[in-house]
């Protein structure tokens, strides 16, 4: 008995083409896996890369807008002598006040401006960062000022400019300036208005003898313009003088940088760098002070609070009389002392904190 041959190609041929219908729909959809895994791949990084693309390009239009503004100080730091040596980790920045405008434009020129500084203040920059202390210099304390003798410590602002100024500093407090800002007061005024007022604490309810029209309450006033600049630059109207305005300026300082750090600057970027441009145009610093510099000092605070920020007046042991007469204001040695170690020691937050500097007001 035969039986029929069978046509091998023809029984095959559905099998094969259901497999390579299978085949494609297998590759069509690995296709399909494939690009929806890259346009994942690809929202992912765009979700990560553009805040901080964003963040870079706001950090740039800051910089640039104050590295655009700001003055240059050239040759800050003193040439001639020893000079203290640096803390590991510590920034340590020399704010020198000007009542002039000429005085900015001649320290810009490396010229000694022929005046005295206005205010002498430290700003103290811990290694770990657990606040910024604010150490404010009588400027009637009368100290050695290298090459001169013994004189009121602004005169080195007068005789050598922003490098004696730094010396005589560092001779006193034994610590290492690391960077010098010069401001003219008038800066202070338009700082304040670009920020939409200063709310600042007075210990007095007092009209200003200085700059006459102005009146401030006794505790919160929200500073503005020229207002502000009378509040910072009075003396007369107080029972103890120059110590309170020092106290008035710490106020004010810690008003800006409560102004800064608050939630309606930090969101306004227009606020923050018209802020930024409009200080820096009354500002001098040395050439280490630039946009990067500023910014690196500036990321090392990201939570920095109220309470993280500090102000103290150099110790002094009260007024006197200099031998030829002048009204001065004499050297505490003793915690000057306490001082010199804490700051060489890098524990200036817990030695103020602990009493030894006494309540920090004179």
């Amino acid at each position: 008995m035969t039986h029929p041959e069978h046509d091998t190609d023809t029984d095959t041929a559905p099998v094969t083409a259901r497999r390579a219908r299978r085949d494609r729909e297998r590759e069509r959809t690995s296709r399909t896996r494939r690009r929806r895994r890259w346009i994942w791949i690809t929202a992912a990084a765009l979700v990560l890369v553009l805040p901080v693309a964003l963040i870079g390009g706001y950090l740039w239009w800051l910089g640039s807008t104050y590295d655009g503004s700001v003055g240059r100080i050239p040759n800050a730091f003193p040439s001639e002598g020893p000079r203290p040596t640096g803390v590991a980790g510590v920034t340590n920045i020399l704010l020198i006040g000007s009542d002039s405008r000429d005085g900015l434009h001649d320290v810009m020129s490396g010229k000694a401006t022929g005046e005295r500084s206005d205010t002498l203040m430290l700003v103290h920059l811990p290694a770990d960062r657990s606040g910024v202390v604010f150490v404010s210099i009588m400027r009637d304390l009368w100290v050695p000022i290298p090459g001169h003798g013994t004189a009121k410590i602004n005169a080195a602002f007068s005789w050598g400019g922003v490098p004696l100024a730094v010396q005589t500093v560092e001779d006193l407090l034994g610590a290492r300036i690391d960077h010098v800002m010069v401001v003219d007061f008038d800066g202070f005024g338009a700082l304040s208005t670009a920020l939409g007022g200063v709310e600042v604490r007075s210990d007095y309810a007092f009209t200003s003898k200085n700059m006459p029209g102005y009146s401030f309450v006794k505790g919160d006033n929200l500073l503005e313009g020229s207002a502000a600049v009378a509040f910072v630059r009075e003396r007369y109207s107080f029972p103890d003088g120059d110590y309170q305005r020092v106290r008035n300026q710490q106020a004010f300082i810690r008003g800006i940088l409560q102004s800064f750090i608050s939630a309606s600057t930090l969101t306004d970027p227009g606020r923050t760098r018209a802020a930024i441009g409009t200080f820096a145009r009354y500002v001098a610093v040395d050439d280490g002070l630039d946009a990067s510099a500023v910014a690196s000092l500036a990321l090392g605070y990201p939570g920095l609070r109220p309470g993280d920020i500090h102000t103290l007046t150099l110790p002094t042991a009260g007024t006197g009389t200099s031998p030829d007469g002048q009204s001065i204001v004499k050297v505490d040695p003793a915690r000057t002392e306490v001082l010199r170690k804490a700051l060489a020691a890098d524990d200036v937050i817990p030695t103020l904190e602990g009493g030894a500097l006494g309540d920090g007001r004179k």
